[in-house]
């Protein structure tokens, strides 16, 4: 049974408890990564996740709290010895800029270095990222500050769905990614320019008819969460709950 797991759960500024917002999508026999940010092979060690069976990377936008972690991943695969090829989806906007940076770590000279294919996704409303038999996974353009996506992953075998908002105000290619689905993962970073709050969160919940809704990338350490679900929930009549770094969603 296909599963997600929440690898960190924090806006930008994590803590000692709360990593930056990343997740794990994890299948019978491989799993996909989307976003990528600080020490990613410790995170996915912790959650139990072998690292032979990444294949795919799924980057939301070139925010650091999104993709500060890649150069690191790549380094880490080739000196544990990795041969498998890793596929790595974005915007062409996300993924120029990943492999500038790359190139600042002369990558193409690291000996042996394992196959790194880069696909570009296009800037259009439910644009097919990748699909097998255990999943198909889509992308719509949302709204942040710099071109970002939202996803939605559909589990054929299980007739689950699972939609992300990744960082956004609320905007219509969210409601249609969620549209009727299981979970929706939505941010509260607050309600300011290219983010949401909780209850706008909630509201586009709502209207895209989701049966639960987890909120993410939310102010940790000082910052108060505890009542983010309680405003969620006067604008959502189905349950809601924070997501938890290392929390487990089965599908």
């Amino acid at each position: 049974m296909p599963k997600l797991i929440i690898l960190g759960s924090s806006n930008a500024v994590a803590n000692e408890n709360h990593e930056n917002t990343h997740l794990a999508v994890v299948g019978r026999e491989h799993f996909i990564l989307v976003d990528c940010p600080g020490s990613p092979i410790a995170r996915l060690h912790k959650a139990g996740l072998e690292l032979n069976q990444l294949n795919d990377l799924i980057l939301t936008h070139f925010h650091p709290d999104h993709v500060s972690g890649v150069p690191l991943l790549l380094m880490d695969l080739w000196l544990l010895g990795r041969q498998e090829p890793l596929n790595i989806y974005g915007l062409e906007y996300t993924l120029e800029r990943v492999e500038k940076n790359l190139d600042l770590y002369h990558w193409s000279r690291w000996p042996d270095f394992f196959p790194v294919n880069l696909t570009r996704v296009p800037e259009e409303e439910m644009s097919p990222v990748l699909e097998d038999e255990e999943w198909r996974v889509f992308a719509s353009p949302v709204r942040h500050l710099i071109p970002t996506i939202g996803l939605r992953i559909e589990f054929p075998q299980t007739n689950k769905v699972l939609a992300y908002s990744s960082d956004t105000q609320p905007c219509e290619p969210v409601k249609d990614l969620a549209r009727g689905a299981d979970v929706l993962l939505h941010e509260t970073a607050g309600p300011a320019q290219g983010h949401s709050g909780p209850l706008e969160a909630g509201r586009i919940a709502q209207q895209a008819g989701a049966k639960k809704l987890f909120l993410i990338h939310y102010p940790t350490g000082n910052f108060d969460s505890a009542s983010l679900v309680p405003v969620a929930a006067q604008a959502f009549d189905g349950p809601v709950a924070l997501a938890q770094d290392f929390m487990e969603i089965q599908f």
